[in-house]
């Protein structure tokens, strides 16, 4: 039995992707130019359009038409670290990405006073209501929006001196280090929950994702402890699906090969 004809036309529509004679993100031809193209009626059109969609491999834009997809080279980053070290998490992971041929930016800091309330209260053992101090970034590889990471610190971080925590500045050689010169602070160990969800709206625009919720994010809590078990930082990092992956190592193995890309 010969298939029905949408799909006979998604099937040459994917080779034509697929073999570059249709470039990623180049826009498909109009409704009715496909209609004249294959000799098909609107709904057969649109139902060719939707199964290339739920496939992946083009997406509507809303008032522009539809688009191939452009495929984006996964990173993966290393979320296994040193325990007990006072690691700068944020030049490890630009080591990283220069280390596999990529060029790693990130936007100015972003500092705000906010109220602790929620999973952020509860992580860092703040009463509803405590002000804590919140850092925000955007990070960017090849020039394409990777992650956004917020990373919230109790306000009694700065009574013990780290005045740095609340200047919208870049804080070297990184704010574990200096936490440790700041307030005596050691970091120990860190305790990863790892969510997978669907994105909000800043996170779909920021991303430029499709808005059918295809493709989810990941979303990193890392809590921070001190020698002394205190709980000093709270660090969520957002990361969409479509373009990122995490190595984690436990115990004497090799270094990273082509495999672990």
């Amino acid at each position: 039995m010969a298939e029905p004809m949408y799909r006979q036309i998604a099937d040459d529509l994917r080779g034509k992707i697929e073999s570059g004679d249709i470039a990623p993100g180049a826009q498909l031809p109009t409704e009715i130019g496909l209609m004249d193209e294959y000799k098909a009626s609107r709904n057969t059109i649109r139902d060719a359009i939707k199964l290339l969609t739920t496939r992946g491999l083009v997406e509507a834009r809303a008032g522009q038409g539809t688009f191939v997809v452009e495929k984006i080279t996964p990173f993966v980053t290393t979320l296994t670290g040193e325990l007990g070290a006072n690691v700068n998490e944020s030049q490890v992971y630009v080591a990283e990405v220069v280390a596999g041929g990529r060029a790693p930016t990130a936007s100015e800091v972003r500092v705000e006073i906010q109220l602790a309330s929620g999973v952020v209260a509860d992580a860092l053992r703040l009463e509803p209501g405590a002000q804590l101090i919140s850092r925000h970034q955007q990070r960017y590889i090849d020039n394409i929006p990777w992650s956004l990471q917020t990373t919230f610190y109790p306000m009694s971080l700065i009574e013990r001196g780290a005045a740095k925590l609340i200047q919208a500045t870049d804080i070297h050689p990184g704010t574990v280090a200096y936490l440790g010169e700041a307030c005596g602070i050691k970091q120990v160990g860190y305790r990863d929950s790892i969510a997978v969800r669907t994105p909000d709206e800043n996170e779909m625009s920021f991303f430029k994702l499709p808005a059918d919720g295809r493709v989810l994010v990941f979303e990193i809590f890392r809590v921070g402890y001190s020698q002394d078990g205190e709980r000093f930082r709270l660090t969520i990092t957002v990361y969409p699906t479509d373009r990122n992956r995490f190595l984690i190592k436990v115990g004497e193995v090799p270094a990273r090969d082509g495999a672990d890309s």
